[in-house]
């Protein structure tokens, strides 16, 4: 049976998820640990990726190595760019960027990656399931999220990236893990809390 992926940051957004689960078995993997089981009839693997894009990368790359991937599902929290957006509110990434990827010399735009572009692009179906979740108090919005190496809190940084990009958020690993999705053909989709506003 193809497996759901949920790949998330941070221990407190794991163990958030992992209590959904059944039949809970702790695995081990080239020094990475990861949780299968079971929820509502669809086979799960939850892991950890820890902070940055090289981290989501690599993870993303071994699971998808290991297992009959259906889609993967990136969670966790990210600073909200949108003023129109609270803490605690959603964004569901529609489209993905890395806004500190910049070869700039050669011509390209910032953020573009040579041979796969700019933007990567969420799976339709994964954003329309997702998307007409209601949470009482809680915005739930489709948009642009900006990932980078770096924990942006410098509110003139965060304005650049709101402008270059069209962002509504910023983060460390969605783009990461939807590049190596996309050279993977695997659907998948990243989903943000926001945990902190400019200002």
């Amino acid at each position: 049976m193809k497996k759901i992926v949920i790949i998330a940051a941070m221990d407190e957004e794991l163990e958030a998820i992992q209590n959904k689960f059944e039949n809970v078995e702790e695995k081990k993997l080239k020094d990475l640990v990861y949780y299968e089981g079971q929820a509502n009839g669809k086979e799960y693997v939850l892991t950890k990726c820890g902070v940055g894009k090289v981290n989501a990368a690599r993870t993303t790359q071994i699971l998808t190595d290991k297992f009959n991937v259906k889609s993967i599902i990136n969670v966790g929290s990210a600073g909200g760019l949108n003023n129109n957006l609270e803490i605690g509110d959603i964004v569901i990434g529609k489209e993905l960027v890395q806004h500190d990827f910049d070869i700039t010399p050669f011509g390209h735009e910032k953020g573009y990656i040579t041979d796969t572009g700019k933007f990567f692009k969420c799976d339709e179906e994964l954003i329309n399931t997702f998307k007409n979740v209601k949470i009482q108090g809680i915005k739930v919005i489709t948009g642009i999220i900006a990932s980078g190496d770096i924990f942006c809190t410098d509110a003139h940084m965060k304005e650049k990236i709101k402008e270059k990009f069209n962002a509504d958020c910023c983060e460390m690993e969605g783009a990461a893990i939807a590049q190596v999705c996309y050279l993977n053909r695997v659907p998948f989709l990243v989903i943000r809390s926001i945990s902190d506003v400019p200002n």
